[in-house]
């Protein structure tokens, strides 16, 4: 993936570039500052950071990395929010854009950032991740780079943001009993502990998750957290597969009779994207890509998810996709009904998406 979030020290990182949060004027601050000049030997970065003098908002350089393991440290001179009237999301664009072409300048094939602004700064986190994704999407539809977004500690667990507590709304109780109601009528379904497309959310964050991921006897576990299938779990994605019938199959079969290939560059073309626009919003490489629509590989079910998102299909689209490479949406994948929330609320970004399952556990999507 060309974008992957990882639960690290950054200066424990192995990338051709990390990015620092630096103090602008000549002066080692505090917190990651600091210790990545301890990590890669304070004296000497000092002296390569004195060569470059003071660093307004918005600008960035480029040093030796000296002991890290990396080859260089950029520096960005992050801003300070005022409440959002002085340029503030401009500087901190500047900041994300630089630092990515000095990468590229510098022939880097991989980068590490944290979540720049969005700490000691107060820079907004819902409006810091939209202009990360953004940043990050639009330089990866032009230059084949490893983009990794480092967190590092338990208070920086929830990096989705109000993002993260929207899909969670969504995924209400009661709709979910209506459902299960209505599609199975009264059915209980139970999953294997070890189920590899289902995992919990994080534990006694609220009220809610603390209702919503009750024990009960239908009951799989997630690390240390029990919860219930019926409860929790069991969605339907878009509600159209299970309504699904024979005839429905006979007629999809009947449409697509050019292969997946064929078909993805046929919706490409149908939308009006660019390649570029679609493995870059769907997180996917442009080699991989390539390889698909030559037919040389087989998407797995994350992939086709993925190109889903990238392709901007509606739900009805995303499962007559689904179905063309094998595959259909499943009513107790958490990890579906998330992107689910993403299409019915035309967010197109595979990134945003694995934001929001890293906060709770579940697996990249196009990883899957």
């Amino acid at each position: 993936m060309p974008f992957q979030i990882i639960r690290n020290d950054i200066i424990k990182v192995k990338a051709d570039a990390i990015v620092n949060t630096a103090n602008p004027d000549v002066a080692v601050g505090s917190g990651v500052d600091s210790a990545i000049y301890k990590a890669a030997g304070e004296d000497r970065l000092l002296r390569e950071r004195q060569k470059i003098g003071k660093l307004e908002p918005g600008e960035v350089a480029i040093t030796p990395a000296f002991d890290l393991d990396a080859k260089y440290i950029i520096h960005a001179s992050g801003p300070w929010w005022w409440g959002g009237n002085q340029g503030e999301a401009e500087i901190l664009r500047q900041c994300y854009d630089k630092s990515l072409q000095l990468a590229a300048d510098n022939n880097c094939k991989s980068i590490a950032f944290p979540l720049l602004a969005t700490g000691t700064y107060g820079f907004p986190k819902k409006l810091g991740i939209e202009i990360a994704v953004d940043a990050f999407t639009r330089f990866l539809q032009k230059y084949d780079i490893e983009i990794y977004l480092v967190v590092f500690g338990q208070e920086s667990v929830k990096i989705s943001g109000e993002l993260g507590e929207a899909v969670l709304s969504y995924i209400d109780d009661d709709y979910v009993s209506d459902t299960i109601a209505e599609e199975y009528q009264g059915e209980s379904f139970t999953e294997d502990s070890d189920a590899s497309d289902s995992a919990c959310f994080d534990e006694g964050k609220s009220e809610y998750d603390s209702k919503r991921f009750a024990s009960d006897n239908s009951s799989g576990r997630c690390g240390n957290t029990s919860f219930s299938f019926t409860d929790s779990a069991a969605r339907t994605a878009g509600g159209a597969f299970l309504k699904a019938t024979a005839s429905l199959d006979d007629a999809i079969k009947g449409i697509y009779k050019e292969s997946f290939e064929k078909h993805l560059q046929m919706l490409i073309n149908k939308k009006g994207l660019k390649n570029s626009e679609v493995y870059a919003s769907a997180n996917i490489s442009k080699q991989y890509f390539s390889k698909l629509l030559k037919g040389q590989v087989k998407p797995s079910k994350g992939k086709v998810l993925s190109l889903a998102v990238g392709l901007r299909l509606n739900m009805d689209e995303t499962v007559d996709f689904l179905r063309l490479a094998g595959y259909a949406l499943s009513p107790i994948s958490q990890t579906d009904v998330v992107v689910e929330y993403f299409i019915e609320h035309e967010n197109y970004s595979v990134i945003k998406i694995d934001m929001v399952l890293f906060d709770y556990g579940l697996d990249p999507l196009s990883n899957g």
